[in-house]
């Protein structure tokens, strides 16, 4: 086979197929837009691929099962629900043998336990703000951590859960905040120190030791945003609520450290958005990491922080490509 002739799937969520199942806008907030894949599907066109949408995990399962293969897929559905959610996609291509884009079950699974990842990055001797995980009420009185607290459902993304009464001052409102997210989420709850300093994102594309910076942007949040937090609702209306800065420097260099080290531990591929904050002493942070991060050509982080480094949304999912390609020994488009 042509190396032009290689053909990429297409895994995604389509946010208004579940919209017309009945959930609300918050349950599907990581869920994709038309004008994601629109976007996703077009540039790889022109980068030289034929492109097939596939959809989510259940028409995956349904094309698969009727004989359908595809050279590589693109995958980047965050599933539905339970902490495996988005390691059932690229499980299910594993089982059958069919390459794919991004990390694998064990990274995507992992890296959805915010607990677990903060424990593998402190493992390694990385900074990161100590934690307690709340399983249920009585678990609320056994931490012993220093006020102000920051809390947050254990494994959702997109701010989901993260509002103004995240930052906690006191016992009353840790107790309440928890409570709250036990109920809402029906999951554990991840608390831990609140860090005073500036927020940053960092973008990373490649595998290995090829893994590369893409760029670190600040995120400020302007005087119309819910205070200290890069919540859900900031994050839906960032352009009337939040300010990006392309970060440069001496500064950007420690914190590109900080997320290339990280996005190696967690051994995950082709592209990833790590999240860092600065603490009191301006040391930067692992918060998190996202190694599916949204692919809006225009708003998401990814795009955004890269643009503003001088990589293009084309030169972005070129660098993805090649990376996977890579990995599977498969020749890219020249």
């Amino acid at each position: 086979m042509k190396s032009k002739e290689l053909t990429v799937g297409l895994t995604f969520d389509l946010k208004t197929d579940y919209l017309k199942m009945g959930y609300s806008e918050e349950e599907v907030a990581e869920f994709d837009g038309e004008d994601t894949i629109y976007g996703i599907e077009s540039t790889l066109n022109d980068l030289g691929f034929n492109t097939v949408r596939i959809g989510n995990v259940w028409q995956l399962v349904k094309k698969v099962n009727e004989g359908a293969r595809w050279d590589i897929v693109f995958n980047i559905c965050e599933g539905l629900q339970g902490t495996g959610r988005e390691a059932q996609v690229p499980a299910l291509l594993e089982a059958y043998n069919i390459p794919y884009v991004f990390s694998g079950p064990v990274p995507l699974s992992l890296t959805l336990h915010k607990a677990l990842t903060k424990r593998v990055i402190r493992d390694a001797g990385l900074a990161t703000p100590d934690f307690y995980v709340v399983y249920e009420k009585s678990d609320i009185d056994r931490i012993n951590l220093p006020f102000p607290l920051f809390a947050k459902p254990l494994a959702e993304g997109t701010g989901k859960g993260i509002n103004a009464t995240s930052v906690i001052l006191d016992k009353a409102g840790l107790e309440k905040v928890c409570l709250y997210l036990l109920q809402t989420f029906r999951q554990p709850v991840l608390v831990e120190v609140f860090l005073p300093g500036r927020e940053f994102t960092a973008g990373i594309t490649g595998t290995g030791k090829e893994a590369e910076l893409t760029g670190v942007m600040e995120v400020a949040l302007d005087t119309k945003a819910e205070k200290e937090v890069y919540s859900y609702t900031n994050k839906a209306e960032y352009e009337q609520r939040v300010k990006y800065f392309k970060t440069d420097g001496e500064l950007a260099e420690r914190i590109g450290k900080l997320a290339l080290d990280s996005y190696r531990v967690l051994e995950c591929s082709d592209a990833a958005r790590v999240d860092i904050r600065l603490d009191a002493a301006g040391i930067p942070n692992f918060i998190e990491i996202n190694p599916l991060a949204g692919l809006h050509p225009v708003h998401s982080d990814l795009p955004i922080l890269s643009r503003m480094h001088g990589i293009s949304y084309k030169d972005l999912l070129e660098k993805i490509m090649r990376s996977a390609l890579r990995r599977y020994q498969l020749k890219y488009p020249d």
